[in-house]
């Protein structure tokens, strides 16, 4: 069967594996993805999948303050020794996520760190406002499903788009660390603070706050 030059790329990213490797793949399980992982696995080629079952305990925390002091970031992230923790990439990899986490302001880490109160909140709140729209409740049921995919991937650090390149989302760009560092890499936890956070002030346009972040980097 054919299959897509996007597919491929992704699961290239995900897994580290040769382009061909991947192709080929894709094409002995009909398109489906997460077969083509296992596929791969199963040959030994996945690299940065192998890497996933690892125990990450060094790393680093480190401090991203926005020019002014308006936002600042604390950030943990692992890698498996000390030696790969004190490179650049590593360090590179840990900024230029703390300069996104600044930018984003990503509410979680990852979906499955989303309270269930408050997922159920926003099922809700989709679904009445697909009924306000106008769409029959049956319609509104099944709306609430896409709404909440794209809730996640504006909510959850790793399924955000990267802001310094929004073809790949941080998941990816922590694979690709992963396969190049031949170490597991993992953002493991984060705080943003953003001045006057809470206390009653005039709103700022959230386009804007993005483009100073990205100005001083």
């Amino acid at each position: 069967m054919e299959v897509s030059a996007q597919l491929v790329k992704e699961l290239r990213e995900q897994t580290g594996a040769g382009f061909m490797d991947c192709k080929k793949a894709l094409a002995e399980c009909s398109g489906d993805y997460e077969k083509a992982i296992d596929f791969l696995r199963k040959k030994g080629l996945a690299a940065a999948a192998k890497k996933a079952g690892r125990i990450a305990s060094e790393g680093a925390v480190l401090s991203y303050i926005h020019q002014g002091g308006r936002i600042g970031v604390l950030l943990e992230v692992n890698c498996e020794t000390d030696f790969v923790a004190r490179g650049d990439d590593f360090q590179n990899f840990a900024k230029d996520i703390a300069m996104h986490i600044a930018a984003m302001n990503p509410r979680y880490l990852k979906r499955e760190e989303v309270p269930e109160n408050v997922l159920q909140r926003e099922k809700e709140i989709f679904k009445q406002q697909a009924i306000e729209s106008g769409k029959p409740e049956t319609i509104a049921e099944k709306m609430v499903g896409g709404k909440v995919e794209k809730f996640f991937k504006e909510s959850c650090l790793i399924e955000q788009p990267f802001v310094k390149d929004a073809d790949k989302t941080v998941l990816q760009l922590e694979t690709e660390i992963t396969a190049k560092t031949g170490e597991k890499i993992a953002i493991r936890r984060f705080t943003r603070y953003e001045l006057g956070e809470g206390l009653q002030k005039k709103s700022t346009d959230f386009a804007s706050e993005v483009a100073e972040v990205l100005k001083s980097v």
